[in-house]
């Protein structure tokens, strides 16, 4: 579908009085091979009988076609703000899209509030969705762009007014109501786009990654303004992004995929507090969390982790979790986060400063130790200038952090030990 046909199917939608919950059942989402590539296959098939497990599962390829999403099961509140994220290819937008109805759902069911929508069409979906590259008509003034679906409705002419330049003040596009896209900067037709889709009340609002085309402070004032947005409007969000920033601050409970998996639903502080697995820990969190081979052990009947030598024992909550779990000792990846680690005078880990950036309100320090590169994050609020100084390229250092700031996964399955 063309963008043209998307913002048809957009502007026609109906419009409810009520919010919608949605259910997502096992969705699956195939592409089918082409002609071409079966051919291709059956050649592959008869040149090797021997069918590669490991590559398959990477590829996500079946007999079916290319597995983009996979049993995506979500069940998402009224007015709820939900954020799918994740790296490029990981099926969030392909999942937005067979929400919005613009991508057939292979297999699964779609509910908006108690009705099945897998065969509703677009426009009947009551959704409205900003799209990434826009997707505005080129030959319409923003005025026109933003009004079009209210006029298809028949809205009265002083409400149509009323909410276009309601939505151009939140966004700060009044200045550029009478342009049209062509003399925008890919900013404003962005703000555009989302005044478009505010003006229909939608009971479901989808946003593809909607600000990543604005520079930072745009983006940062804007993502502000989301949040404000979402106060004012009774709308239930579903936000596609890769920007992990966006995540954070933007949702209420964030879905983190990765090849066409769910890896871990929560909150914001639950997903970055307690990962459920080694990719999870890894991609949320910037600098992204270190990773150690160490040792978990028992000491004195608690358990602790061994890295290099130094003993951590970890927190109680963190006894109590593995301790339930009925955890051995074992070897495992444990990973802590940079703004988690101290510099230490005394006792800690032997490093050495490769790399100091300078970030302002902290100090980004790229160390080795024990055989790999560490960053630490320290914070620059209590130190003097002459203290920044000195941690500099080749200064040695010790390093510690402590046990309730310790994260343990199993070395094979990569998934937590609490979990």
């Amino acid at each position: 579908m063309d963008d043209c046909e998307s913002i048809r199917a957009e502007a026609v939608c109906l419009e409810s009085e009520s919010m919608a919950s949605l259910t997502l059942k096992n969705i699956k989402k195939v592409y089918p091979f082409s002609g071409d590539d079966i051919k291709k296959n059956k050649k592959k098939k008869k040149k090797d009988e021997v069918v590669d497990e490991e590559n398959k599962v990477n590829l996500q390829v079946t007999a079916e076609g290319v597995v983009a999403v996979q049993e995506f099961c979500l069940d998402i509140q009224d007015k709820e703000f939900i954020v799918l994220v994740g790296p490029s290819g990981c099926g969030k937008s392909t999942t937005l899209r067979m929400i919005a109805g613009l991508e057939e759902i292979s297999d699964g069911e779609l509910y908006i509030g108690d009705r099945l929508v897998n065969d509703v069409p677009p426009k009947d979906r009551d959704i409205a969705m900003v799209f990434q590259n826009y997707a505005l008509y080129p030959h319409m003034t923003v005025y026109d762009n933003m009004a079009f679906a209210l006029k298809l409705r028949h809205r009265p002419k002083a409400e149509i007014d009323r909410k276009v330049k309601e939505a151009a003040e939140i966004l700060d596009i009044t200045q550029y109501l009478g342009r049209k896209p062509k003399a925008l900067s890919g900013g404003q037709r962005q703000r555009v786009a989302i005044g478009r889709a505010i003006v229909r009340d939608p009971q479901v609002m989808l946003m593809d990654e909607p600000l990543s085309n604005l520079d930072a402070k745009l983006r940062n004032q804007m993502r502000a303004e989301l949040i404000k947005l979402r106060e004012r409007i009774n709308t239930t969000f579903i936000y596609v992004t890769h920007d992990q920033t966006e995540a954070m601050t933007l949702g209420d409970r964030i879905v983190i995929m990765k090849d066409g998996f769910i890896q871990q639903i929560g909150t914001p502080q639950e997903v970055f507090n307690h990962p459920y697995n080694l990719f999870v820990a890894a991609f949320i969190g910037s600098p992204m969390m270190n990773l150690f081979d160490a040792q978990l052990i028992k000491k004195d009947g608690k358990y602790a982790v061994e890295l290099g030598g130094y003993v951590v024992e970890l927190s109680e909550e963190k006894q109590a979790n593995l301790t339930a779990n009925g955890v051995e000792e074992q070897e495992i990846v444990l990973g802590v986060r940079p703004e988690h680690i101290t510099l230490e005078e005394n006792e800690g880990i032997d490093s050495v400063i490769d790399v100091s950036e300078m970030m302002g309100s902290s100090v980004h320090l790229h160390v080795s130790a024990l055989g790999r590169d560490v960053v630490i994050v320290v914070s620059t609020m209590h130190m003097t200038g002459a203290e920044v100084s000195e941690l500099c390229m080749g200064k040695a250092v010790k390093f510690a952090f402590p046990g309730n700031c310790c994260h343990v996964f199993n070395k094979e399955t990569k998934v937590n030990l609490e979990a």
